[in-house]
């Protein structure tokens, strides 16, 4: 079933963040769908501490299930709906997949790379500049990760 608003994917990205957040992991979940179809390629959840591989975001996740499916090195026409600000790993390998749109919730001030921190996508050595959309359902992706961060802190 094609989605009809950004709000719709988002909400499913939120609901694997939760997961994630249940696991004890940064409560950042994502998917990956082909603009086309709709179809969604990937849904993926940070996996850092359950797999101890500090490279285990949701994003790379996804990039690797979603090019498996695809069966290719490219996510030209996909779009990324993630719950947090991509990290400058995570916006640089976006970047080199080629993806066409990055949708996301929340805005992360101290470790994001799109709008904030390294900016990878306002740098003239950046190929591939995508799409990006941020603040969709910032309110709830917030409020799942500041949740995740107050119950860490005593």
């Amino acid at each position: 079933m094609p989605f009809t608003t950004l709000q719709q994917p988002m909400q499913k990205s939120i609901k694997l963040a939760q997961i994630a957040f249940d696991k004890d992991e940064v409560p950042v979940g994502a998917i990956i769908i082909n603009n086309d179809t709709q179809e969604i390629l990937a849904q993926t959840y940070n996996l850092v501490e359950t797999l101890k591989d500090p490279t285990a975001h949701a994003e790379l996740l996804a990039i690797r299930a979603a090019c498996k499916k695809l069966d290719s090195t490219y996510l030209t026409n996909c779009s990324l709906f993630v719950t947090l600000e991509p990290c400058s790993m995570c916006a640089q390998a976006l970047a080199w997949a080629k993806i066409s749109k990055i949708i996301f919730g929340a805005y992360d001030t101290k470790s994001g790379g799109i709008d904030h921190g390294a900016q990878i996508y306002n740098q003239e050595t950046c190929h591939h500049k995508p799409m990006v959309i941020g603040g969709i359902l910032e309110k709830p992706c917030k409020e799942l990760m500041q949740k995740f961060f107050k119950d860490k802190r005593p």
